[in-house]
Formats: structure tokens, C-alpha cells, sequence
């Protein structure tokens, strides 16, 4: 797998994890309310929207490191 392919689906996957965190945020009809005292998408939120923007760092954080290192 080339570089720019790697980095690439890394970028994705940090996107794809950010909108997830917003994502569970959203109001919807989870079956009580959450922390933040409404009903959202995710009855875990914001516990779920955390770790979803924690994942999304650790991978930018491997991504940048991986764009750094000489190969």
C-alpha cells in the first residue's frame, strides 16, 4: 500500500469518527435521556461522542506520525 493511499484512509477514518461523535449528538429517539438531559441518537452521549472524538485523535496523532517518519 503506497503512502498517499495510507494517509488517505486514515484521513477518511478520522472524518468518519468526528461525524459519528456529532452524529450522537443529534436528537432522536433513544429510548431515555442522556447526560446532557435530552433524548439524542445515542443515549451514551456525550460518554459515546468522547471516545469517538479520542479514537479520532489517536488515529490523526498515527497519521501524522506515519507522515512524518523516513522510510
Amino acid at each position: 500500500m503506497s503512502k498517499d493511499i495510507r494517509n488517505t484512509m486514515l484521513l477518511a477514518l478520522v472524518i468518519i469518527l468526528c461525524g459519528l461523535a456529532v452524529w450522537t449528538l443529534m436528537p432522536g429517539s433513544a429510548p431515555k435521556a442522556n447526560d446532557l438531559g435530552y433524548r439524542s441518537t445515542c443515549p451514551f452521549a456525550p460518554w459515546s461522542s468522547l471516545t469517538l472524538l479520542l479514537g479520532a485523535g489517536v488515529v490523526w496523532a498515527v497519521r501524522k506520525y506515519l507522515m512524518t517518519r523516513a522510510d
